[in-house]
């Protein structure tokens, strides 16, 4: 699995113009519902549970990162959101500093092995520190985009 296997390219989102945890959870999901990956009938719900989620452990893991992720029975196909923040966010992350990026995932229920998949991907990717380093970076959705196909190509060998 690459990361442009399940980031959705229109659900970049390079100046997040949120600075809560809640409202940066929404404005991925908003994200995602715009750009046709996610249902809008669901947004409200997806939301929830997210934050649901985000109770029973932070997401944030630390040197940055969030990566905030929940299974729904409705959701079809796995997709991720991105998000950037410019001057951080606090999400409780477990060395307790702010969260400049944000990895929302949303995952068919039934699909335990590719939600793991996917994890590891994203995860492989925000332990390198380069690709932190350039994903603070960016400016645009594109800069974004190209960043996670160099990713992919070198992750492949490529």
């Amino acid at each position: 699995m690459k990361l442009m296997d399940i980031v959705v390219p229109g659900a970049v989102v390079a100046k997040l113009g949120s600075s809560e945890r809640d409202e940066v959870v929404a404005e991925l999901v908003d994200a995602l519902v715009a750009s046709g990956a996610a249902d809008a009938a669901l947004r409200d719900t997806l939301i929830e549970q997210v934050l649901e989620r985000e109770k029973k452990g932070s997401t944030g893991f630390g040197r940055g990162v969030a990566v905030p992720h929940v299974k729904h029975k409705a959701v079809t196909r796995m997709t991720v959101a991105i998000g950037l923040s410019q001057h951080g966010v606090d999400f409780n992350a477990l060395d307790k500093q702010p969260v400049y990026s944000v990895f929302l995932l949303l995952s068919p229920e039934g699909q335990p092995e590719q939600h793991l998949e996917a994890m590891e991907v994203i995860f492989s990717n925000l332990s390198k520190d380069t690709f932190r380093r350039f994903l603070r970076q960016s400016e645009t959705a594109q800069d974004v985009v190209t960043l996670l196909e160099e990713a992919d190509a070198q992750r492949l060998g490529g």
